[in-house]
């Protein structure tokens, strides 16, 4: 890995505050030349979408996640319209309750923030929260908290941060169509906290969702205090940057307005057809090569930065739900993707590190450099050396180590953690998953897996609903697992009736008592009132 490699591979943008560094991946010189009529396909599919086309044709919509950081380029006047008059509602609402025109019942501020979402419309928000939350010197203008899952214990984790300041929060309820489970379960269950404490929760609860969804029509029935919109063009793991993620940011006080404009500017340099000009093209390309265009090695993502640990987190969705899928445009099976795990620098080097160097080579790792450690000067551990200078020698110390056992890596450098430099990496791998999609001839758009997981975890309610049924028309009667699918003639799903017996049984007020036998498929599950 040369000087003269590296002054070849690296892309540095100084107005952005950005740099690419492909100089560690050791792809052949002719490498872009031979891809690029794949990439000038890709550029082109790029260009169409923006423009409108239909991007996901398992529900005939477009994608325009592109427009929300440039109402401009929006199809239609009304498109554009609708993304303007969101951002200044948005910031309306935001300050009335920073100001305290909008106070809670009982006439106090709102001081905390509850997010009740999943996926994209929890996990980017939450990058946000931490990447940009508690600057130096200042508190947030309120505090954020998230139910980002259907689990009940979770939920408790959570209500008893807020404890007493229940009655100061105001609760945002994120789902585009109103009707996902983990979403709608988190809201009944904060309705009823709220009801239990003597609270109205209509005046504390406010919509994100679409327009005619069911939750909007609750909002609509109950009052809720606002509502907000999510559009069908805005998929989930794309929605940061929509209300789903700049209203919760708004709220805690991070200028939202910048994280835009630094979205918008690395889209501007991500449309051109120039590959050396482009860092998202060159990072699709870069992974192109990486995994043989077929996935076959894992993305180590390893930001050398606190506020970026839920960096990797985020990603998993945007890159995993894209790319995973089992057929490519034309309905081969490719079984395309790529893996994407990390945590952070220098936390790894304790951890997982040692099988990077030494264990199985099945990855490559993007290691993301931030070079300013702290607003303010930072104090000697060293003489001359601050902790900031040992975070770097860790990173470039690592890269060196990995490169020696020829492990693969990418680097990208920003100069600041800020909402601008946020706002732009969201946009970068954006711009990048788009791209390597269309390399690779597949849908990045639509997520067929993740429907199919609701369906099945649908029919599993529905035979835990007859589990009970059964149960309490025969009370006192004790069954196995073996027994009761018989019973429901679900012979060939006795597995699913053992572990929803268990699982009835585990838990207090399900009416279902467990007698333990050996061997333990003997136990005996019965109804008692």
């Amino acid at each position: 890995m040369t000087w003269e490699r590296f002054k070849s591979h690296h892309y540095q943008n100084p107005k952005l505050g950005f740099a690419l560094d492909l100089s560690r991946l050791p792809f052949p010189a002719d490498y872009s030349s031979q891809m690029a009529p794949a990439l000038q396909q890709a550029f082109a599919d790029m260009a169409a979408l923006e423009k409108g086309a239909i991007a996901n044709p398992d529900e005939k919509r477009m994608v325009g996640h592109y427009w929300l950081r440039a109402p401009e380029l929006a199809p239609t006047p009304e498109l554009s319209g609708a993304i303007s008059a969101t951002l200044t509602a948005i910031k309306e609402f935001t300050a009335k309750i920073h100001q305290g025109e909008i106070l809670a019942p009982g006439g106090s501020k709102f001081k905390e923030v509850l997010v009740i979402g999943i996926g994209g419309s929890a996990l980017g928000p939450q990058f946000v929260n931490h990447s940009l939350g508690r600057p130096a010197g200042r508190r947030d203008k309120m505090r954020v908290s998230f139910f980002d899952n259907t689990d009940p214990d979770g939920m408790d984790y959570v209500l008893a941060e807020l404890g007493s300041k229940l009655k100061q929060t105001l609760v945002v309820v994120i789902s585009k169509s109103g009707g996902t489970a983990e979403t709608r379960n988190g809201m009944l269950e904060a309705a009823a906290v709220f009801k239990a404490a003597g609270l109205d929760y209509t005046k504390h609860f406010v919509a994100v969702t679409g327009e005619g969804s069911k939750l909007e029509q609750v909002a609509l029935k109950e009052g809720w205090l606002a509502r907000f919109p999510m559009w069908d063009w805005v998929g989930g793991r794309t929605s940061v940057l929509c209300v789903v993620g700049l209203l919760p940011a708004a709220l805690q006080g991070i200028k939202i307005d910048q994280m835009l404009a630094g979205a918008a500017a690395m889209d501007e340099l991500t449309r051109k057809t120039s590959f050396k000009d482009n860092p998202a093209a060159q990072l699709a390309l870069a992974w192109h090569w990486a995994c043989d265009g077929r996935g076959t090695k894992d993305m180590v993502v390893l930001p050398y930065k606190d506020r970026l640990l839920l960096f990797s987190r985020y990603l998993q969705q945007l890159v995993m739900e894209s790319l995973g899928k089992e057929l490519d445009l034309k309905g081969n099976i490719v079984s395309q993707g790529i893996a994407v795990y990390g945590n952070k620098g220098s936390t790894d080097q304790h951890a997982y590190v040692q099988q990077l160097r030494e264990g199985v080579n099945n990855f490559f790792v993007t290691f993301i450099e931030v070079l300013k450690d702290r607003t303010g000067p930072s104090m000697d551990v060293e003489p001359g050396i601050t902790s900031g200078d040992y975070l770097q020698g860790f990173l470039l110390g690592t890269r060196d180590a990995l490169s020696e056992k020829a492990r693969h890596s990418i680097t990208i450098t920003i100069n600041e953690i800020s909402p601008k430099s946020v706002g732009a990496l969201i946009a970068l791998y954006e711009r990048a998953v788009g791209l390597y999609a269309s390399l690779v001839g597949i849908n990045a758009y639509h997520q067929p897996g993740v429907e199919a997981g609701k369906k099945a975890a649908g029919g599993v309610i529905a035979l835990q609903q007859k589990v009970v049924a059964a149960l309490q028309a025969a009370p006192g009667t004790a069954f196995t697992a073996d027994a009761l699918a018989s019973h429901l003639s679900a012979a060939d799903r006795t597995e699913l009736v053992y572990k929803i017996l268990e699982h009835l049984a585990a838990n207090s007020g399900k009416g279902v008592v467990k007698t333990n036998r050996k061997p333990w498929f003997e136990s005996t599950y019965a109804w008692q009132n």
